[in-house]
């Protein structure tokens, strides 16, 4: 099943000899500091594919891990390490680097080339806050993994801290309304004269108000199959998906994504609701008589091309705030768009909690910006009435 995560982890395995030439008496039979290993891993990359393994991911999960994991081999091969010779200073270094890493000319590319090309680099530009806490994170379960397995002797990972954020923090990257007006309008524009141009957009637009509505991550909406939106007869609609760590959850299906659920599997031909146990994935290909499933990538683009479009509208009209914000999103804005509209309307935080998938309140609790537009509002009104002079 992961064959393809296992050449990666093999591209990013470091030789194992230190910067002086030398072997490093850590790697092969001489680094297994037990009697009973409880791995036969010899190598780095041979320790990473069995971490892998170990973890029993979810797909998505696996992918973004291999990724992370991969990066990190790469990284300390760059600087003449193996694992068993990384320090707490290495990994201090490391994530020094996630925040910024240079020199970009060896690790940024901002096209995708294939992996087996050189043009290939690990990075597309500079990462996410929480993209850098899970990277860290990542490494330092690597070396955990290692210790206890035995391939290690030592973890300088529990010396260091993870990165953390502010308590405080907001999520800041949602669309306003006038944002999500335009890319309703770009869709209405999409070009439906044939076949599979009809097929796109009616897709599209179910993919859009699912992730505007339901507030799912893009790929528990990609996996999920036809059968997971359903009714129990009561005339409420659910959407089955799973989510981080495997954890199913039941999402609340509103009548326009029904309706647009309908007239996305109308223009494919088949009938307008499905069986409980329809296994066809939910998200199709638009070109071929196959109807097979599209991927992560696949319907991650076909959103961004959308809000390109709307972008392009924003700034016919005038309106550069919208068009920058466009120009700037992707498919998890709409999630969080999604909770922050609820949480700003007094939704209860433990709704929205259960909704997200999220582990903790204060997780959700990010969303609500109510409070700080109101405190805003009374500040700046207070400065404008007569007295404040």
């Amino acid at each position: 099943m992961i064959d393809a995560e296992k050449r990666e982890i093999d591209d990013a395995t470091p030789v194992a000899t230190l910067e002086n030439g030398g072997i490093d008496p850590f790697v092969g039979d001489a680094g297994m500091f037990h009697d009973v290993p409880l791995v036969d891993a010899q190598t780095d990359s041979e320790l990473a594919r069995a971490y892998l393994l170990h973890a029993e991911l979810a797909p998505t999960t696996l992918k973004s891990t291999t990724t992370e994991v991969g990066r990190f081999l790469l990284w300390s091969q760059a600087h003449g390490k193996v694992l068993a010779a990384i320090r707490v200073e290495d990994l201090l270094a490391y994530k020094t680097f996630l925040r910024d890493p240079q020199p970009a000319e060896q690790w940024i590319s901002l096209t995708r080339w294939p992996r087996r090309d050189p043009r290939w680099r690990p990075f597309a530009g500079p990462l996410s806050e929480p993209s850098i806490r899970q990277a860290f994170r990542v490494a330092k379960a690597l070396l955990t993994f290692g210790v206890n397995a035995g391939y290690l002797r030592r973890n300088p990972g529990v010396l260091v801290k993870n990165i953390k954020t502010s308590r405080d923090a907001r999520v800041t990257r949602y669309l306003p309304v006038t944002a999500i007006d335009f890319i309703y309008a770009a869709l209405e524009a999409q070009p439906g004269a044939t076949p599979a141009a009809s097929k796109a957009r009616a897709r599209d637009r179910f993919l859009l108000i699912a992730y505007l509505t339901t507030g799912a991550r893009l790929s528990e909406i990609v996996a999920a199959t036809m059968g997971a939106l359903y009714t129990e007869g009561d005339g409420r609609w659910w959407l089955d998906v799973i989510g981080k760590g495997a954890k199913p959850r039941r999402l609340p299906v509103s009548p326009e994504m029904l309706a647009a659920f309908r007239q996305y599997r109308l223009a494919y031909t088949l009938l307008p609701t499905t069986a409980r146990d329809d296994r066809m994935p939910m998200v199709l290909n638009t070109r071929g008589r196959l109807l097979v499933a599209v991927t992560d990538e696949a319907a991650a683009n076909a959103i961004k091309y959308l809000l390109a479009n709307a972008a392009g509208l924003a700034d016919g009209n005038g309106d550069t705030d919208s068009a920058t914000a466009l120009r700037n999103a992707s498919v998890h804005w709409l999630r969080h768009t999604m909770l922050t509209t609820h949480a700003n309307n007094g939704v209860a935080l433990k709704t929205l909690q259960d909704t997200a998938g999220h582990a903790s309140l204060s997780t959700t609790a990010t969303y609500l910006h109510k409070s700080d537009r109101e405190r805003h509002d009374e500040l700046m009104a207070s400065l404008e009435s007569p007295e404040s002079g």
